[in-house]
């Protein structure tokens, strides 16, 4: 009876496996064209393609050649600033571990190479087809694997899985569409779930639904929110902001709007909002910066068309020089540097808030003391948006008329924006300390040769 339950099972999972590489290849068939042009569109996609397909080279092998091998995993941009500072809180934990990361996007890889030394080795992520991770796992042949926020690809998992590597999941967040998808394919996730080592959530929120997706209850631990801890200005001299607006001849003190990781339609929202506002405020600068820098060309077009006068970050140079008053906006057209741009901003927007859904990440400007303002649809960042909303540290407003009286608010209350900033420190302070949980709920669960090696 036992036996034939199991041989039961084995068929079960044998056949959902078949299932899903169906699916998966059919799905990348299909999709592979528009990925490609996106790739292609942000450029450097040529550099490291063959990784994808887990075929990796001389160098990469020779550093994971007879070391212990910790894996950690960060999708794009957002996640690479996480596990930036959690890679330095490990290293020390960890003195005789082969630290490697990797990444699904180019922008994601620049990230990793500009914030992390050269002893770290950057890989890109490996496409999720049976044989390619088969491939990649025999390369790198990690002890163990620590993947950002909510990847879960199923080949990469049933491998590590039958080869007992344990996998972590850190930073996890669980959005009601997500939930409602694993919960629809409850057949394959669960096992999936269920097989994790260990997982740092946000919030109880979160803990409850990954309880229910399949994760053992003492795998589960609620550590707060990463980028609380992860948000700072770092590499101060990668670009001289106060001196680019000098160069376009914004007076200091000016009022300056900054828009950041802004999603189509928002930046012509900014724009209207802006003009209006210049007749009360007639210094006042607008800086915006779309979420995906290839979008630069789409949103100066509508900039023009308007009758906007702006000018492309990639086109200052030294020698650019502007009289005061002969611009309105800067548009960011590059990547990585939104951080530096919301220094001197008056009040902030975070995008994809207002036109689309899900949001940006507010805690890099509260991190600043800035005022910031959101819309409606932050549910990426539910926790994050009621601590600063409870503290009162940010302004959610419904649509775009509520936004332009906020902004004329805060323009011309300088000590609003000041309380607002406060708040928004105190609650990232109250907030701190996810990082330094995280490693421990790591170091604890690993292989006990690992954490021998460590010790020594």
């Amino acid at each position: 009876m036992i036996r034939a339950a199991r041989n039961e099972f084995v068929f079960c999972t044998h056949q959902m496996r078949l299932i899903y590489n169906i699916l998966f290849a059919i799905f990348f068939a299909l999709s592979a064209p528009y990925y490609f042009l996106k790739m292609w569109r942000r450029g450097h996609w040529r550099r490291g393609f063959g990784q994808r397909f887990g075929r990796y080279g001389t160098k990469v092998k020779q550093a994971v050649t007879n070391s212990h091998v910790l894996w950690v995993h960060a999708v794009s941009v957002g996640e690479v600033n996480v596990c930036t500072h959690l890679i330095r809180a490990l290293e020390p934990r960890l003195p005789n571990v082969k630290i490697l990361v990797s990444t699904t996007t180019s922008t994601g890889m620049a990230e990793l190479k500009k914030k992390l030394p050269s002893h770290i080795g950057k890989i890109y992520y490996p496409l999720d087809f049976r044989s390619v991770v088969s491939r990649a796992m025999r390369t790198i042949h990690p002890d163990a694997i620590v993947l950002a926020e909510a990847e879960i690809w199923p080949n990469f998992l049933w491998r590590a899985r039958d080869s007992r590597i344990p996998v972590f999941l850190v930073n996890a967040r669980m959005s009601e569409r997500s939930f409602r998808g694993y919960k629809r394919f409850r057949a394959v996730f669960r096992p999936l779930f269920a097989s994790l080592a260990g997982v740092g959530v946000q919030n109880d929120r979160d803990a409850t639904r990954l309880l229910e997706l399949g994760c053992r209850r003492e795998t589960v631990h609620v550590v707060g929110n990463l980028k609380f801890d992860a948000a700072f200005i770092e590499d101060r001299s990668h670009i001289d902001v106060p001196n680019v607006l000098r160069q376009l001849g914004v007076q200091p003190g000016a009022r300056i709007l900054v828009g950041g990781s802004t999603h189509s339609g928002e930046e012509i929202i900014l724009a209207q909002i802006a003009q209006r506002l210049r007749l009360r405020f007639p210094d006042l600068f607008l800086i915006m910066v779309p979420r995906h820098f290839e979008r630069g060309k789409e949103v100066g077009q509508q900039l023009s068309e308007r009758g906007v006068k702006f000018v492309y970050r990639t086109e200052i140079s030294p020698e650019t020089q502007f009289k005061p008053g002969e611009l309105e906006c800067l548009l960011v057209n590059t990547t990585g540097e939104l951080k530096y741009f919301y220094e001197p901003a008056t009040v902030i927007f975070v995008g994809k808030s207002l036109t689309a859904e899900g949001g940006q990440n507010p805690i890099e400007p509260a991190a600043l003391g800035k005022a910031i303002v959101f819309g409606p649809n932050m549910q990426n960042f539910q926790s994050i948006t009621s601590a600063f909303l409870q503290r009162r540290g940010a302004i959610q407003v419904q649509d775009a008329a509520e936004l332009e009286m906020v902004f004329a608010e805060l323009l011309s209350d300088e000590h609003r924006r000041a309380e607002l900033g406060r708040n928004a420190l105190e609650a990232r302070r109250e907030s701190q300390g996810s990082i330094e949980r995280t490693v421990e709920m790591i170091v604890h669960r690993l292989p006990e040769d690992l954490y021998i090696a460590q010790q020594r």
